[in-house]
């Protein structure tokens, strides 16, 4: 009872407690300050910011002008709910984001964060058919170890056993097929063409065995974050857009991480020049300086609707929050005066570059990503492609990797949702300077890892 009295009452998010409670515990880092790509902890040590936060701070950190806006915003109206009344900041926000994203006559329902949005986009799915004439067509399809939320809606869709199962029954309706994980394709001959379309047929075989009238929509992030960054193979869009129109299933793309910058452009689907029929999203939409995301509905979505005493009856009460939205329209002003997009476009293949380096590890299995957003698969073999254990992995990722990267100055993230990774997001304002940093740290850290394995 006196150990769990004197514990630290904050409760962190995906954290084992114990490792920071009890004799010899660690100490929790607690991070003071940011400026630029760069976070300080509270002996004023410094990192180098490898992953945004958590795919958050596009524009980097300590940007006064958000705050001084936020400040701003506040101080002429803090609060009012979107429930049948606007304000300002709502609409123009709205209004900007309907503009850029793909499709014409789009519809902006904003929420807090991304589960929120994934929940949004899911229940007006169901909602659609429902008032369409095709009640039965609830149910949703996503890939294996896709994270899509925390939430008991996005819960259900995502595809990572290990943080479902303590909290199952989930919503019923999600169905799994495979991801585009190139690296471990099923058969070696394929081609980058061939497995794309391979892994897209997954998808209309899953539908005709569920039955077409039951599949509701297809979540789908541009590039898959959990398991270590797969982009899609070419060609893998165009056809689950034809299989969605061709079963009259939605296609959401799920951009919480990939809009707004991490792949170069405001959204992942224009990058891949796909048209989805919703878009989530929230993280880098005010590069984190207040929390807001956002569902973006095709127009033939709202139609619906549109008649007389119909209306969505879902929304939250910060959703469209004032300070946010106001944000969201400053940060998005700034892309637009340091051209972020166009940075990344640029400088994605200098990335890329510094992190082929580590090939030459005997560790480093794979390097693949997309824009500012890349994953480095650890492997124990790499003629075989043979993976780690869940102890060994645990014991690489957790004992070792990521607490002698974070000491090496380099904040990132060592994942084992699917094969054990090392996933790299940094703010897109880093340069060559900051991407040598990274490559130099990883292959310390990477180096000493293999030795001990």
């Amino acid at each position: 009872m006196g150990d769990t009295m004197s514990a630290d009452p904050l409760w962190m998010h995906f954290t084992r407690l114990s490792a920071y409670e009890g004799p010899g515990a660690a100490e929790v880092p607690v991070i003071v300050r940011g400026d630029g790509p760069y976070v300080w902890d509270q002996h004023g040590k410094r990192y180098l910011d490898g992953l945004s936060g958590l795919f958050v701070v596009q524009a980097g950190h300590g940007r006064t002008e958000l705050a001084e806006v936020a400040a701003k915003q506040a101080a002429e109206l803090a609060y009012f709910p979107l429930w049948s009344y606007a304000h300002p900041a709502a609409r123009e926000l709205a209004a900007r984001l309907a503009d850029l994203a793909p499709g014409e006559g789009n519809r902006v329902f904003f929420t807090t964060g991304g589960s929120e949005a994934v929940e949004s986009a899911w229940k007006l799915a169901r909602d659609f058919f429902r008032r369409t004439g095709k009640p039965l067509k609830t149910k949703a399809i996503t890939r294996a170890v896709a994270y899509h939320g925390t939430t008991m809606g996005a819960l259900a869709l995502t595809g990572v056993p290990g943080i479902k199962q303590q909290f199952e029954p989930l919503v019923p309706g999600s169905i799994r097929v495979p991801n585009t994980n190139y690296y471990r394709r099923p058969d070696e001959s394929q081609s980058t063409e061939q497995f794309g379309r391979w892994a897209a047929d997954r998808i209309a075989e899953a539908i005709e065995f569920e039955g077409p009238d039951t599949v509701a929509c297809v979540f789908l992030e541009p590039v898959q974050n959990a398991g270590g960054c797969f982009p899609p193979p070419p060609g893998y869009f165009e056809r689950v857009r034809e299989i969605c129109d061709a079963y009259d299933v939605l296609l959401v793309s799920d951009e919480v991480i990939c809009a707004f910058g991490r792949l170069g452009d405001w959204f992942g689907a224009s990058r891949f020049g796909y048209r989805p029929d919703i878009i989530t999203c929230a993280k880098g939409i005010t590069s984190g300086y207040v929390p807001l995301g956002a569902m973006i509905a095709s127009a033939r979505l709202v139609e619906p609707f549109r008649e007389p005493g119909a209306s969505f009856a879902h929304g939250v009460s910060f959703g469209g929050h004032p300070v946010a939205c106001a944000v969201a329209l400053a940060n998005m002003d700034l892309f637009e005066r340091e051209d972020l997009n166009g940075h990344v476009r640029s400088a994605t293949g200098v990335l890329r570059a510094y992190l082929d380096r580590l090939r030459d590890l005997p560790i480093v299995g794979d390097v693949r990503g997309d824009g500012f957003f890349f994953g480095i698969e650890l492997v124990k073999d790499k003629a075989t492609k043979e993976t780690f254990d869940d102890a060994e992995s645990d014991r690489l990722l957790r004992g070792f990797l990521s607490p002698a990267l974070f000491e090496a100055g380099l904040y990132c993230r060592a994942d084992d949702r699917g094969d054990p990774v090392v996933q790299l997001a940094p703010p897109l304002i880093c340069d060559e300077s900051h991407f040598a940093e990274m490559e130099q740290i990883l292959r310390t850290a990477l180096t000493q890892a293999w030795a001990r394995v």
